[in-house]
Formats: structure tokens, C-alpha cells, sequence
């Protein structure tokens, strides 16, 4: 993986505008990963393909994460620290590409899900009918133990306590894939717990990144008459003694 350059983050913040997240998350893992085909970008688990994003964010904002969580039980607002390496330490590093499950008389072999995967269950009408698509596609094969030589059963046919237990069973194949936070507040008491979305809450600060540096941009273009690419060819601290300059 390599170094995104400024001039290079701003342009992926661009391209994104009014893209889905996933589509967000392969543009990022595309320019960081030029080694990587798209494709097996795409075909890479949630899980694997977040850890990247990880490492990603880690690159270019730093090891410590801040954010904000409000308390469902009083409002009161938290702040909330995380240190990456530890959250991807929550993880394997290589989780399995298959897996077998057995409940209720059936017996499924599994994969993994991916983007393309999250892709297609975004249009679903509803929670249940994205489970149920999640677990169509992700399904490698199904057997009735009781079918006595039969066809074998469609996904559509398993019972929703099976596809309950398969869905459980990928999200603890690939626990990266859905990262929960269990936090408390300090003036209730009230515990809860949170998900961390790497790819929005890595996307949310990319935008509030460009949107401060446009303002740079614009502020010493307005005085200077430099250009953008001439004042983005500044390292961080040159700009930033420009602008101070400014305030004086």
C-alpha cells in the first residue's frame, strides 16, 4: 500500500461526490493498492477490505481515531478515542474464504461477503430481503440432511432460523467486517453499544480535511495569486505560516 499525496486525496474526495460507500472504499483501496486488480479489490471480505481502509486512514490521518457518540439514554455527547492497530488487532489478518455450517436439518457451505456483494443488497427493499439476498449469493452449496436423495433445496426454501445462523456465522468468520464499540457514559450510566463504520467515518473526515484545505487554498490564492497546484506543492507547514502571515 502505498502513500496517497495530497493533490491525489483530493482528487479521490472528488470523484466520490455522490457515490454509494462502497463505491467510496474501492476508489480509495484502488489508487492506495495499484498492485491489486479492481476486481479482486471488489472480491476481497469485508473484513480484509476495511483493514485496508485501516491502514489507509492510518497513512494519512495518523494511529488515533476522535469521534463523537451521543448517549441514548441522557443525549449527552461523548467523545470517543480509538487507536487502529488495536481495532485491527480485533481481527485475523487472513480470515477463512469458506465455511460450513450446520443447523435445523441443513447443511451450507458459505464464502465470504464483499463489496459487490454489499453493492447488490443496498437495493433490497427491506432488512429481511437483504438478508435473505446476502445469504443467495454468499451461499456455495445447501444440502437437506432429511431429503432422501432428493433435488437439493433453493435458498430461498432454507428457514429463517438457518439463514439466522449462517448470517451470524460469516459476521464471526470476518469480525472486521462489523466492528462494535461498547461505550458507557460517565453522567447516566447507560451502556451501550455502537458500530464503527470505517468507511463512512474515513470518508467523513476526508471531507472535512478538503473542505479546510480548499479554504487555505482559496484564502492565499485571493492574496498571493498562486495557483492550487502551486499551493498544494507546499508541504503542510509552509502553508501553514503563509496563513498565519494572513492573520497578523
Amino acid at each position: 500500500m502505498r502513500t496517497l499525496s495530497t493533490t491525489e486525496l483530493l482528487e479521490l474526495w472528488e470523484q466520490g461526490y455522490g457515490r454509494a460507500p462502497v463505491e467510496r472504499a474501492l476508489l480509495l483501496l484502488e489508487a492506495a493498492c495499484p498492485e491489486m486488480p479492481s476486481e479482486a479489490l471488489a472480491r476481497l471480505s469485508i473484513g480484509r477490505r476495511d483493514r485496508l481502509l485501516m491502514e489507509l486512514r492510518e497513512q494519512t490521518f495518523g494511529p488515533q481515531l476522535a469521534g463523537l457518540a451521543t448517549c441514548p439514554g441522557c443525549g449527552e455527547r461523548l467523545e470517543i478515542e480509538l487507536d487502529m492497530a488495536a481495532v485491527r488487532a480485533a481481527g485475523p489478518a487472513a480470515p477463512p474464504e469458506e465455511l460450513s455450517i450446520q443447523e435445523g436439518g441443513y447443511a451450507l457451505a458459505l464464502r465470504l461477503p464483499d463489496s459487490l456483494d454489499l453493492a447488490a443488497i443496498a437495493r433490497a427493499p427491506g432488512v429481511a430481503d437483504a438478508r435473505r439476498l446476502l445469504l443467495e449469493r454468499c451461499v456455495l452449496a445447501v444440502h437437506a440432511e432429511d431429503e432422501g436423495g432428493g433435488p437439493l433445496p433453493a435458498v430461498g426454501d432454507v428457514p429463517a432460523t438457518v439463514i439466522d445462523t449462517a448470517i451470524r456465522s460469516l459476521a464471526e468468520a470476518d469480525p472486521l467486517a462489523t466492528v462494535e464499540l461498547e461505550l458507557a457514559c460517565p453522567q447516566c450510566g447507560c451502556a451501550w453499544t455502537a458500530l464503527f463504520d470505517i468507511v463512512s467515518f474515513f470518508w467523513a473526515e476526508l471531507d472535512a480535511w478538503a473542505h479546510r484545505l480548499l479554504q487555505d487554498v482559496h484564502a492565499l490564492a485571493s492574496v498571493y495569486g498562486w495557483s492550487e497546484a502551486d499551493i498544494l506543492g507546499m508541504s503542510p507547514w509552509r502553508r501553514q505560516i503563509y496563513l498565519e502571515f494572513l492573520g497578523a
